[in-house]
C-alpha cells in the first residue's frame, strides 16, 4: 500500500480537473491510501529564487506560508499526482508555484519515488498539452522520479464537461493499476 497525494491546481472547487482527479482517487484507492488537496485551500506564494533554503537550519524556507503544510504532506508520500487546468499551455500558476518550491534541499526528506499527471483543458488543439508534458518528463528525469502515467482530456470548458469523457475510466484505471 502506498501513500498518494493528489494536488488539484484549479481555484474551481468542482471543475473538470477536481472531477477527474477524484476518478484517479477512486481507482488508486482500491489498494492505497490516497488524499487530495486542492490548491484553492491553501496560500502558497510563489519562489523568490533567493536560496535562503539552502543555508537555513533544516532547509527552512524564508516565506511563511502554507507550504509548509505540503511539504508535511511529502515527507509520507510515495507517490504524487499533480492535475492541473491548463493556461497558456501550462499548468496554473498556483500549482507551478508549489512545483518551484519544492526545488529547495528539504525535498531530500521526502519519500515521493513515482510522478503522475492528470491534465485538462478547454480546448482540443494538436500539441496542446505537449509543453507541459515536456516539462513533467524533465522533472521526473531531475528528481528521478518513476512515472505512473498521464491522462489528458480536451475540450472541456465548462463545470462538468468532463462527465462521460473517456478520461474519467483513464483516470480510474492509471490509479487502479498502482498497488
Amino acid at each position: 500500500m502506498s501513500n498518494i497525494l493528489v494536488i488539484v491546481g484549479s481555484e474551481r472547487k468542482n471543475g473538470n480537473t477536481k472531477i477527474l482527479a477524484e476518478h484517479f482517487a477512486k481507482g488508486a484507492g482500491v489498494h492505497n491510501k490516497v488524499e487530495i488537496v486542492t490548491v484553492s485551500d491553501y496560500n502558497i506564494c510563489s519562489c523568490k529564487g533567493c536560496n535562503y533554503c539552502y543555508t537555513s537550519e533544516g532547509n527552512k524556507c524564508c516565506i511563511e506560508d502554507d507550504m509548509n503544510l505540503i511539504y508535511d504532506k511529502l515527507r509520507s508520500t510515495d507517490i504524487l499526482i499533480m492535475a492541473s487546468p491548463v493556461y497558456f499551455y501550462g499548468i496554473s500558476s498556483q500549482l507551478k508555484s508549489i512545483v518551484d518550491r519544492l526545488h529547495t534541499p528539504m525535498r531530500k526528506t521526502f519519500k515521493v519515488r513515482k510522478l503522475g499527471l492528470l491534465l485538462v483543458a478547454a480546448t482540443d488543439i494538436p500539441k496542446l498539452f505537449n509543453p507541459i508534458i515536456m516539462q513533467y518528463d524533465m522533472v521526473c528525469d531531475f528528481f528521478k522520479l518513476e512515472s505512473v502515467g498521464i491522462v489528458t482530456a480536451g475540450g472541456v470548458k465548462d463545470e462538468g464537461d468532463i462527465i462521460g469523457k473517456d478520461a474519467l475510466s483513464s483516470a480510474y484505471e492509471m490509479g487502479k493499476k498502482i498497488e
